[in-house]
């Protein structure tokens, strides 16, 4: 039997665990090399983390060997695939949506290009498939599934590939925030300056590049990837090792999924390497890369949007505002996605704690509070980018809409920072916005700890 069959239908067992890991091993890691050349990786490729391979090896200050960590991640993932390929009935119901519900998310869908548009909302109307519905619904009003004769039947099942596999469990690196990028990238793909010059490929390669831009996320970030030596950081040595990821998973989804097999071998490497294009740009380690880049080209009024690689690099900047635009959303939204990042970052905190590896920056719940960690983040990351966007856009007013709400959310943490100093001093705790903070926030950022 061959190994994805293995993976998709789980039909090999053996009675011994040791066994089922040695089987499985080959899975975490076989990557699929198809006409174009670009390696792509199985569905299901990046392991969850096993931390008790650092329980067990952290006085040592090593992982194991390669060949060990690989079996025991790959074990650990194929015990998350899905439990009905396995014959295993879940314990939950099956909650089917009524009509009120499905009424209801058709109507939200009516007012997608609205700023306002809450995901969270849609998400509990559509059952938890918010991803797979606004795609559908997206790809058909830009008029995609009839320019490029896309099978609709396999365009679902692409989109549920995608979905399942993001990390439910994630508090912010989830199929919800796919949703939300996806979603922003719509209305970005609307802006009157842009709108005109795309092509459909274009606005195809936009909302893939958004829904994908962080699939099979494991929640935690890429130096702490690097510290414990995960194997991925190795494949990719340590340069952009979760979009590598995501991009490859992205282009084996594809291949798996045939959505593309109908097209022109060209157009599909050209589309594959697009798309890596795109998501590779969402690495904040190039966000002063692509800042620089934005300011020269605004300076110099040198964009040309006729030529299709002033429209990429433009594609590439809407994809990195859209990742990051949370901080540019209604406050009530805004502080939900705030509170679900600093989650994630509080939990990568707890685990190192727990193996006693070095606390990375931003993850420290005793140190560093909600209202400084984002204050931070607005101030060196999101304000800059947006204040460009919006010369870009010649200042719309979805740009200026979000340069308000920018400005009121941050001037909302800061009050809230304030309250949170006042109770620290009148109990006598230690005030832990330090002077140092903001300097620590910014190396957090250009190490790669912001959402």
């Amino acid at each position: 039997m061959s190994c994805l069959m293995v993976e998709r239908c789980g039909e090999i067992l053996f009675e011994s665990p040791d066994q089922n890991a040695k089987c499985v091993c080959m899975l975490g890691d076989v990557r699929l090399r198809g006409q174009t050349g670009v390696p792509a990786e199985r569905r299901g490729s990046y392991p969850f983390i096993d931390f008790r391979l650092l329980n067990n090896t952290t006085h040592s200050g090593e992982i194991g060997t390669k060949k060990k960590v690989k079996r025991l991640l790959s074990f650990q993932r194929y015990f998350h695939a899905s439990r009905l390929l396995r014959g295993i009935i879940p314990q939950a119901p099956l909650h089917l949506l009524d009509e009120d519900y499905l009424g209801q998310a058709r109507h939200m869908l009516s007012k997608v290009g609205m700023w306002d548009f809450d995901i969270f909302l849609f998400d509990r109307l559509t059952n938890g498939n918010s991803l797979v519905t606004l795609l559908c619904h997206l790809f058909n009003t830009h008029g995609l599934i009839h320019h490029f004769k896309l099978d609709m039947v396999t365009l679902h099942r692409f989109l549920v590939m995608v979905q399942e596999d993001y990390h439910g469990q994630n508090p912010y690196h989830n199929a919800v925030h796919a949703a939300d990028v996806t979603q922003a990238m719509h209305c970005y793909l609307r802006e009157p300056k842009l709108a005109s010059f795309l092509t459909p490929l274009d606005i195809m390669l936009g909302l893939l590049a958004a829904a994908t831009h962080d699939v099979d996320h494991p929640g935690v970030n890429q130096p702490f990837l690097i510290k414990t030596n995960h194997h991925l950081a190795n494949l990719y040595q340590n340069m952009s090792v979760l979009e590598n990821h995501h991009w490859r998973s992205t282009i084996g989804m594809l291949r798996e999924s045939r959505l593309l097999a109908h097209l022109p071998k060209e157009m599909t490497q050209s589309i594959e390497q697009q798309l890596g294009s795109l998501i590779l740009a969402t690495d904040i380690n190039r966000q002063n890369e692509f800042l620089t880049r934005l300011q020269a080209h605004l300076h110099n009024k040198d964009l040309r949007l006729e030529d299709a690689h002033d429209r990429h690099f433009m594609l590439q900047i809407a994809l990195k505002c859209a990742d990051i635009c949370n901080p540019c959303r209604i406050w009530e939204m805004s502080k939900q996605w705030s509170e679900r990042v600093c989650e994630e970052f509080y939990r990568q905190g707890d685990l190192e704690q727990k193996f006693e590896l070095e606390i990375s920056p931003l993850c420290n719940q005793q140190k560093d509070s909600i209202p400084s960690i984002q204050i931070g983040f607005m101030t060196y990351i999101v304000e800059p980018l947006f204040r460009e966007w919006a010369r870009f856009t010649g200042h719309s007013a979805l740009s200026e809409n979000m340069l308000g709400h920018l400005a009121y959310n941050k001037a909302q943490w800061h009050s809230l920072q304030s309250k949170q100093h006042r109770r620290r001093g009148s109990a006598g705790g230690p005030d832990h916005a330090s002077p140092g903070t903001e300097k620590a926030e910014q190396t957090a950022a250009a190490e790669g700890h912001t959402p």
